[in-house]
């Protein structure tokens, strides 16, 4: 299959990347390619909404920027910060264009949110189903665009470079080029290349590395982890963001239910098991920090009390305006036996979001040539060591737009590479002497041995005794799982481990490299370090 452009992934980086390119080259053909369902993505299960500078008699881009630098921890890019700030009011108000309802008062302005770490209101959300309203309107003007192809249950297996056409590819290569992907089809069991001329990855987060996540099933780093095998640069991987407040409930693991920022905004007050309110203790904006001390001071308490989880108190609240912000908290909450006017709402840290990925500059141009990449598996320079709330989608428009505005450049410029040529001279995919698994236990298992050393050594709070352990089980898993992989039929579930292996490798060897606690890091061997102001590139 030939494509002109290529996008991996369906959430909101990857659909407003492919409908801005869609809308000016209508003679150009655009393919979206999604490993399950089109919907299925992390854009889908953002709750709380999305930031920007909506009033500005209220509010200013100096202050927005100031907010995000300060959580940051130091680490931002601020000339970065500035660009996704001032450019990222347009992108919404694009958004808004393409149909995506917001929440508004009476008179008609828009209901504006606050989150930990912003110094104003300036949230703008869909009751607390934000992300799903995004993803309905954005696929909704997919469909309208003729030229776009979205094939859904296609499998990424990897990035095809000059590496598949016999020459020698290291970090050291300063021309790596990227021709396409290998694709396993779902549907027809078959592994595909797709050639295109201008790729982007937007494949999305790595939450899944841990037990307890907010991150969907798919959430399993695969762009990076093709990144890394591709010799392409990884940058910042040790921050990992916990959300402070996921619903705890006895016994479930894996994707855990997510209990907004914006309750906290609206009044909610952090109890521990003695009804205690405990975040003054730990910082001056109380349930309003950022999301690393809140979490961290959740850990703390967790510890000190011998339990898994502490409360949200929203009883005090205006349960009428509760019911209408947040319809979805509620009848979960309701559905568990949960009366949130009477009852305390038991709550954990999980993982949330990566605030490291694939290196990009600020027109999400990666270190591979017509490679770009946007959303959470890229590392822009915004979040620093810390990701202020409700930045994340603005991020993912703002640097989809860059994206789109060089790769069409980039396009235009390239006159030499010819699609047909290149097919030919890509080999297919060699599965010569594979044969079909004998036993899923053999997966299954290096996954539950996965998640627990990394939520258990490499988790919100760690230490060098607990990243050297981490690492040297990471070896076994790694041999294994290569031995595996060498003699197997491919399947989602082996790449996906194969992948999650290799994304907690680099967040391990990234976290042993930074000598210092900062922002989501946190190192009990570095409680007061000088700081260290440099990225961790892998």
């Amino acid at each position: 299959m030939q494509t002109d452009f290529l996008v991996i992934g369906s959430g909101i980086a990857g659909l407003t990347y492919a409908l801005k390119v869609a809308h000016d080259c209508p003679d150009k053909t655009i393919t979206i390619l999604t490993k399950t369902q089109s919907d299925e993505t992390n854009t889908k299960y953002a709750q709380g909404g999305i930031a920007g500078v909506m009033d500005e008699e209220q509010d200013s881009f100096s202050k927005h920027v100031e907010d995000t630098l300060i959580a940051g921890d130091g680490l931002c890019d601020k000339h970065i910060v500035e660009i996704v700030v001032q450019e990222g009011v347009q992108r919404i108000k694009e958004l808004i264009d393409w149909g995506t309802n917001f929440d508004k008062e009476p008179g008609g302005d828009y209901k504006l949110g606050k989150e930990g770490g912003h110094s104003e209101y300036r949230i703008l959300h869909h009751k607390d189903i934000t992300g799903f309203e995004m993803e309905r309107a954005l696929l909704q003007a997919i469909k309208n665009c003729k030229n776009i192809n979205l094939i859904s249950h296609c499998f990424v297996l990897d990035i095809i470079t000059q590496h598949h056409l016999g020459y020698l590819v290291t970090k050291s290569t300063t021309d790596i080029e990227c021709y396409g992907v290998y694709v396993l089809n779902l549907a027809t069991k078959k592994i595909e290349k797709i050639i295109s001329r201008v790729t982007l990855l937007a494949s999305g987060g790595n939450g899944q590395v841990y037990r307890s996540t907010t991150n969907p099933s798919i959430a399993t780093g695969d762009g990076v982890a093709m990144m890394y095998r591709a010799k392409g640069r990884i940058e910042n991987m040790e921050f990992i963001q916990f959300h402070p407040t996921a619903l705890y409930e006895p016994g479930v693991r894996g994707q855990s239910f997510l209990i907004t920022e914006a309750v906290r905004g609206d009044g909610g007050i952090l109890r521990n098991q003695q009804g205690e309110a405990f975040m003054q203790r730990y910082d001056s904006r109380k349930d309003l920090a950022p999301r690393d001390i809140v979490a961290r001071a959740i850990d703390s308490e967790m510890k000190i009390n011998g339990t898994e989880y502490v409360y949200l108190d929203c009883r005090h609240m205006n349960q009428q305006k509760f019911l209408e912000h947040f319809p979805n908290i509620h009848a979960k909450c309701m559905s568990l036996g949960i009366d949130v006017s009477k009852d305390m709402i038991p709550v954990s840290p999980a993982a949330h979001y990566s605030c490291g990925g694939v290196k990009t500059d600020e027109w999400a141009r990666t270190s591979i040539n017509h490679l770009f990449a946007a959303g959470e598996c890229a590392c822009t320079g915004l979040h620093g060591a810390n990701r202020l709330a409700s930045n994340s989608l603005l991020e993912a428009m703002v640097f989809a737009h860059r994206a789109y505005k060089k790769s069409i450049e980039t396009f235009n410029n390239d006159t030499s590479k010819d699609l047909s040529t290149l097919e030919k001279a890509v080999p297919d995919w060699n599965a010569a002497g594979t044969t079909a698994p004998k036993e899923m236990i053999l997966i299954t298992q290096s996954l539950k041995e996965l998640k627990l050393l990394m939520s258990d050594y490499v988790g919100i709070v760690r230490n060098n005794e607990r990243l050297h352990r981490a690492n040297r089980r990471l070896d076994l898993l790694h041999e294994e799982t290569e031995k595996l992989y060498e003699k197997t039929e491919v399947s989602p579930q082996l790449c996906e481990l194969r992948n999650l292996i290799t994304v907690s490798y680099l967040i391990v060897k990234s976290a042993e490299f930074r000598k210092e606690s900062r922002g989501l890091h946190f190192n009990t061997d570095y409680p007061n370090q000088s700081p260290i102001l440099q990225n961790t590139i892998l």
